[in-house]
């Protein structure tokens, strides 16, 4: 697997990451001898090794930085300790959602017991009805929402939207059941429905304005085209 190359310079390289893709493997991970990590698909394109500057959950498609040395690490992780990088995702949602929301709400640290003050603004872009049954409803309605994380912690976004009753599909884990599997039979659709489509930020050795943008994974296509969304 080749991965399209977003942005390059002599400090970061960047790139979008498929569905399914581990950013690297650890003890904690399920180790597969056939499933590659994002850096070990990235040690086939670039001949030096690549150091990750954030996080993307492995189920999560989209845009993510990589310094070229380690030293360029913690000035582009400053930018996101700081809140001086703009981060927009897209997201699938069962239900309505409201046409704007701030989302104000604990969510479990890495460690999984201590909760931590997560913050999420929502904005609604487009909205659908389905003829297509779903128990215990005769119709089906999905919604494509921007997410703006203002915090980072684990699984924030996906914690959010379950916590408002409008969980992301193809969440196993936050979802809800009876609609991911409408959307697997119905439609072929198993990914997970959130993107990280964009970074904006000042380049911290440049001075450069960057707005770098991941382009949506087929299933998404698919699926602008069979709602008649515009992305």
């Amino acid at each position: 697997m080749t991965l399209p190359i977003l942005y390059e310079d002599q400090y970061i390289v960047c790139v979008s990451k498929p569905n399914n893709v581990l950013v690297h493997h650890s003890h904690h991970s399920r180790n597969k001898s056939d499933e590659d990590s994002l850096l070990q698909l990235l040690a086939a394109q670039f001949p030096d090794k690549l150091y990750p500057i954030h996080r993307l959950d492995r189920k999560t498609s989209g845009i993510i930085l990589l310094a070229k040395k380690t030293e360029y690490v913690a000035q582009f992780q400053a930018l996101f300790t700081e809140n001086a990088i703009d981060k927009i995702y897209y997201g699938v949602v069962r239900g309505h959602a409201p046409e704007e929301k701030k989302i104000d709400s604990p969510v479990k640290g890495r460690d999984g017991k201590v909760h931590k003050e997560a913050l999420t603004y929502l904005k609604t872009l487009e909205k659908i009805v389905l003829e297509v049954p779903v128990k215990p409803y005769d119709t089906s309605r999905y919604s494509l929402v921007s997410l703006v994380p203002k915090t980072g912690r684990m699984h924030q976004l996906r914690v959010h939207m379950n916590k408002i009753s409008h969980p992301l599909l193809g969440d196993a884990k936050y979802g809800d059941k009876n609609h991911d599997t409408m959307f697997a039979e119905h439609f072929g659709w198993e990914n997970l429905f959130l993107h990280a489509r964009t970074l904006a930020f000042t380049h911290p050795h440049t001075q450069e304005e960057l707005l770098l943008t991941a382009p949506f994974p087929m299933d998404w296509s698919d699926l602008f085209t069979q709602f008649n969304w515009k992305p």
